[in-house]
């Protein structure tokens, strides 16, 4: 029988402050910067959960929904929110504090797949995540229009891969 773990046991939770060097000229976060983070995160919370080393298969969204300035900091909490045989989908959620004022706010939203490998580099089964939590439950529960989704886009990208490797 395969082995289950809660959904918490796969968080991860990072925090930085916002430096000059990490900004644009609009003196905002730079989204490849982010996005590195973004898959830092997401990664430890997949091993957490595999114990195993991980691939990411795709970064299925990232979403910008306000901007992270300069001096403020901000924070990543990522978790595995579902798992297929070998994969498994992590949530990130990205919140900016103004440290001066203490207000806070969901700065991005992302979904990565992950998926376990074995020694040799070949896929290895992964524990299923038992949602605990409201939160939890409706990422749980959602994921798998999120799946479909992901495999509609993954068939497309095929497609223009082969188109483009005939040109």
């Amino acid at each position: 029988m395969r082995e289950k773990k809660s959904m918490k046991q796969t968080l991860a939770i990072k925090t930085s402050h916002v430096l000059p060097p990490d900004t644009n000229h609009h003196g905002t976060l730079f989204g490849g910067k982010l996005m590195a983070y973004i898959d830092d995160i997401a990664s430890i919370s997949a091993i957490k959960l595999a114990r195993t080393p991980i691939v990411t298969a795709s970064t299925d969204s990232v979403d910008f929904l306000k901007p992270i300035r300069v001096g403020d900091a901000v924070t990543l909490e990522a978790m595995v929110t579902y798992t297929g045989k070998t994969s498994m989908e992590v949530f990130v959620k990205v919140t900016s504090e103004n440290l001066l004022t203490g207000e806070e706010s969901v700065a991005a939203i992302s979904f990565l797949t992950f998926v376990a490998l074995d020694q040799n580099g070949k896929p290895v089964e992964v524990p299923e995540v038992i949602p605990e939590t409201k939160a939890e439950k409706w990422l749980n529960e959602t994921a798998g229009s999120r799946a479909e989704h992901r495999k509609a886009r993954k068939t497309h990208s095929k497609e223009l891969a082969d188109f483009f490797n005939t040109l």
